[in-house]
């Protein structure tokens, strides 16, 4: 397991969860359909990116890999 990578992956969902929070807005987690779709179209959209092979790694240019 890759510490970094797994600190990196609890301050992006904080910040996530702190501005949905800020904005007044319902956060996407289950157990509520939007929250489920919310995490669907998160991986979707992860997907997509793959398959189109394009991305840019920003641990890398970090310097953190």
């Amino acid at each position: 397991m890759n510490v970094t990578l797994t600190a990196l992956a609890m301050l992006t969902g904080l910040l996530a969860g702190a501005l949905f929070s800020y904005l007044q807005i319902p956060i996407p987690a289950p157990p509520e359909l939007p929250g489920l779709m919310g995490i669907v179209g998160i991986y979707a959209g992860y997907k997509l990116i793959q398959w189109l092979g394009i991305g840019f790694d920003l641990l890398a240019a970090l310097g953190l890999e």
